[in-house]
């Protein structure tokens, strides 16, 4: 997940993703590494955090990771990252 320190959608997303059963979760603090802000930006096409990879899939923000669960693709998605 690409992150900042000081990113409420970020903690939102994280706490979402603990609550489906994410032990562990890679953040990317873009903050801290420019560089890295730019590899978000090529990859993903936005400017915004959080960025949510699952496995290789982009996932996209906050929002649409919420949308995701509410429509019941979050969890097969948790699933298969963790085959």
């Amino acid at each position: 997940m690409y992150s900042t320190a000081v990113c409420p959608y970020c903690v939102r997303a994280e706490q979402l993703l603990k609550a489906r059963g994410v032990g562990e979760i890679e953040k990317v603090r873009i903050d801290l590494d420019p560089a890295r802000r730019d590899e978000m930006m090529q990859k993903t096409g936005r400017r915004t955090v959080p960025q949510i990879y699952i496995g290789d899939t982009h996932v996209g923000g906050c929002d649409d990771l919420v949308a995701l669960d509410h429509a019941g693709g979050l969890l097969p998605l948790l699933t298969g990252a963790t085959n």
